[in-house]
């Protein structure tokens, strides 16, 4: 594997974005299970992305998903998913293809349950709490980062959502900006934004996604490795880090000889290609903001890499007690009995937490991927 000088500075905004939303997912987690939600496991992008924008009403179809920025066809998973754990409801009753997207027309409206308000009313003023948490325990990092942020952010010259996009390949097209440029929008917000532009540029060059290049494709090199050890490597879920159609050209697969049994994966010549891709790509981005937006660059790679280095990081990545990443046993979304498959994904949480906690610079993900089955959370 080609060795990179420094981590890209996408890594970077990953790596503390990801961390900003596990000590905010634990939380509101921890507050909704004093409600009668079975929305415990929702996570901040799926408010940021598409649940704000019904949180004073219903709204319909076609409405939701031009505030979300998205194409409608982007969101209709998230709906089904969102209705299947009986957050919102589109139509009243169990409808054709309840919980899976398909059939929603445009004019539909959608609209939160009493579980889904239970999970509106706490974000609001959660944010904010986390934010001014991160302000009080980094103290002139966090304002060194926040500054920069604001400065990179106000220049972007594209209309982009709130929330990082769940999206595993190519990231959307998105269109001018239109808004104006606002002062004290929330640290997650930020983060996302300026993480998004720095992948559209990566896109706009690469065939290969960033969500590839910079989790599974960066970890593996021309020796084989099994395949159990790819989400332990990029620091995504079992699921999301799983080898799948969208890694084909760029890997190969092959049995364990010793014992006939287990997947190993490597890098394909193509593999090699985009790896070294990744990271020239990225250094190059890098080298044009410095001079699309001056100072700011280097002072986020700065303020990212020193909160990387404090302990403080790791004392906010600690679960509370009762949540499901500290080892409570929680029902999935939307259900209320404790399944096969919701001890599973506890299990995994649990690991992926304490690597968090124990060393969050080498183990938190490169890029975000949002996992569904997580509530859209990392």
């Amino acid at each position: 594997m080609m060795s990179a000088p420094y981590k890209a500075l996408s890594a970077l905004l990953s790596q503390i974005l990801v961390a900003y939303t596990v000590e905010l997912d634990c939380e509101f987690e921890r507050r909704i299970l004093q409600t009668q939600s079975r929305s415990a496991r929702l996570s901040l992008v799926i408010w940021l992305n598409l649940l704000q924008f019904v949180a004073d009403g219903p709204v319909s179809f076609r409405t939701l998903a031009a505030r979300a920025l998205t194409a409608e066809a982007g969101i209709t998973a998230w709906l089904g998913c969102l209705e299947r754990w009986g957050v919102v409801e589109l139509q009243p009753g169990k409808r054709a293809g309840f919980g899976s997207g398909r059939g929603i027309r445009a004019d539909w409206p959608v609209r939160l349950t009493a579980s889904g308000e239970a999970a509106v009313r706490i974000w609001p003023g959660l944010i904010p709490e986390i934010d001014a948490r991160w302000s009080r325990r980094f103290g002139d990092d966090a304002t060194r980062l926040r500054r920069s942020l604001e400065v990179i952010e106000q220049q972007i010259d594209l209309e982009l959502p709130q929330g990082l996009p769940v999206a595993i390949l190519k990231l959307p097209d998105f269109g001018p900006r239109k808004s104006p440029a606002e002062g004290g929008l929330p640290l997650p917000v930020l983060l996302s934004r300026v993480l998004l532009a720095f992948a559209l540029d990566f896109e706009r060059e690469s065939q290969t996604p960033i969500s590839l290049c910079a989790n599974a494709i960066r970890v593996l090199s021309d020796d084989p490795i099994p395949e159990t050890e790819i989400p332990k490597r990029t620091g995504c879920s079992e699921e999301t880090a799983g080898i799948g159609w969208q890694h084909k050209p760029y890997i190969i697969v092959e049995r364990d000889p010793a014992r006939g049994r287990g997947k190993f994966v490597r890098l394909s010549e193509a593999g090699i290609k985009a790896q070294h891709g990744y990271y020239s790509r990225t250094r190059d981005i890098e080298e044009k903001w410095k001079k699309r937006f001056g100072t700011a660059t280097k002072e986020l790679r700065e303020s990212l890499t020193a909160l990387l280095k404090r302990g403080e990081l790791s004392d906010g990545l600690k679960p509370p007690p009762g949540t499901t990443r500290a080892g409570a046993q929680t029902p999935a979304l939307g259900r209320v009995d404790i399944g096969p498959a919701a001890l599973q994904r506890r299990r995994d949480l649990v690991i992926q937490t304490e690597a968090f906690v124990r060393d969050p610079a080498g183990t938190l993900p490169h890029y975000p991927l949002w996992d569904i089955n997580r509530g859209f959370g990392p």
